[in-house]
C-alpha cells in the first residue's frame, strides 16, 4: 500500500487533556554500599526473590511484576545525615494479622526486630530498618474495605490520634494464638498517642 494512503487511512486521535493518574505503584530503587546484605534483608522479610543481578544492580521482585526493587551497587556511600529530608518509608499490605503476625515472629527468630508497632487506627503497622537504615512498615488493613478506611480518616478520632497507639506485638501474637476473633486483634488498644517518629540514627 502507498505509504502517503495509509497515513491518511489511519484515524486521527487527541491526547486526553485531563489529568491522568498511575494505575501501579511499581517499583522503587535503592543505592547501596552493602549490597548482599541488603538483597539478603528483603529477601527475607519480604519473601523477595532475585530477577536478574550484574555488578552494578539487582532487581528483586515477590509478584508477578518484572521488579519491585532495584538495589545499585555504588562503593563508598555514607548513611543520610538524620536531618536530611527525604523518603521515610516505604509500605506493604500483608493479606491478613495472622500474615503480619507470622511475619514478625519468622524474623524475630533471624534476628531482625521491629523498630516500632504501632496501631495507626485504619492499619496495625509493624515498622523495620534494613541493612542501610531505610524504613520498611508491614500493615494490615483494620477494615474489611478500602472504602471503611479511607472513611476512618474523616473521624474524629483519627484527627485527634492521627499518629496512633504503640502495641506490643507479643501480646498480639498470644492473643491470636489463643484464638481471639479478627475483629478483637485489630481493634485499636488504649493508650496515649505515640509520639511522632524520629529519623533515623546515622550508622
Amino acid at each position: 500500500m502507498d505509504t502517503m494512503l495509509e497515513t491518511s487511512l489511519r484515524a486521527c486521535r487527541t491526547l486526553d487533556p485531563k489529568p491522568a493518574t498511575p494505575v501501579l505503584f511499581a517499583h522503587f530503587v535503592l543505592r547501596s554500599s552493602n549490597i548482599q546484605p541488603m538483597i539478603d534483608w528483603y529477601s527475607t522479610v519480604l519473601n523477595m526473590h532475585v530477577v536478574q543481578r550484574t555488578e552494578y544492580i539487582c532487581f528483586l521482585t515477590y509478584d508477578d511484576e518484572h521488579h519491585r526493587l532495584g538495589i545499585v551497587n555504588l562503593a563508598g556511600l555514607t548513611a543520610p545525615d538524620a536531618k536530611t529530608s527525604g523518603l521515610a518509608h516505604v509500605a506493604y499490605t500483608m493479606a491478613d494479622i495472622g500474615a503480619l503476625l507470622s511475619t514478625y515472629r519468622r524474623v524475630k527468630t533471624l534476628g531482625i526486630e521491629p523498630s516500632r508497632c504501632i496501631h495507626h487506627g485504619p492499619t496495625v503497622s509493624i515498622y523495620y530498618r534494613d541493612p542501610d537504615g531505610n524504613g520498611v512498615e508491614l500493615q494490615v488493613d483494620r477494615y474489611a474495605t478500602k472504602e471503611a478506611t479511607a472513611a476512618y480518616f474523616q473521624t474524629a478520632e483519627f484527627k485527634k490520634n492521627p499518629i496512633g497507639v504503640v502495641f506490643d506485638p507479643e501480646t498480639l501474637v498470644q492473643a491470636y494464638e489463643a484464638g481471639a476473633p479478627e475483629s478483637e486483634l485489630l481493634t485499636m488498644p488504649e493508650g496515649p498517642p505515640a509520639a511522632p517518629q524520629s529519623p533515623p540514627k546515622p550508622n
